[in-house]
């Protein structure tokens, strides 16, 4: 049976940038994407998730138009998305995205 890991959660992230940690230190470091959580903003966007900045692209979420009002919720199966060097996200016409990981 695998290992299990904690669960943890990243600050929501509004404009393009490195995720934070609750503690806001720069996701930097080695993680599995196990969740997503986002808002959607006015217009359709997109958020596109990579392993640290410059680095490939692991994610690309498009997001519908709908002014704050939808949020969804995306579970990742199995291990989850594997971030060798922390994660970096591209964030066009989305409110915010916060993303679970352990």
């Amino acid at each position: 049976m695998a290992m299990q890991t904690d669960v943890k959660s990243t600050k929501p992230l509004t404009a393009t940038g490195v995720f934070k940690t609750q503690s806001d230190a720069n996701m930097a470091f080695r993680t599995r994407i196990k969740g997503i959580y986002y808002t959607n903003g006015a217009t359709a966007g997109s958020v596109v998730i990579t392993d640290g900045q410059g680095g490939n692209t692991l994610l690309t979420l498009n997001t519908p138009a709908a002014a704050n009002a939808d949020a969804v919720y995306v579970l990742v199966p199995d291990q989850g998305i594997l971030a060798e060097n922390g994660l970096y996200g591209t964030v066009t016409n989305t409110a915010s995205i916060t993303i679970f990981y352990g």
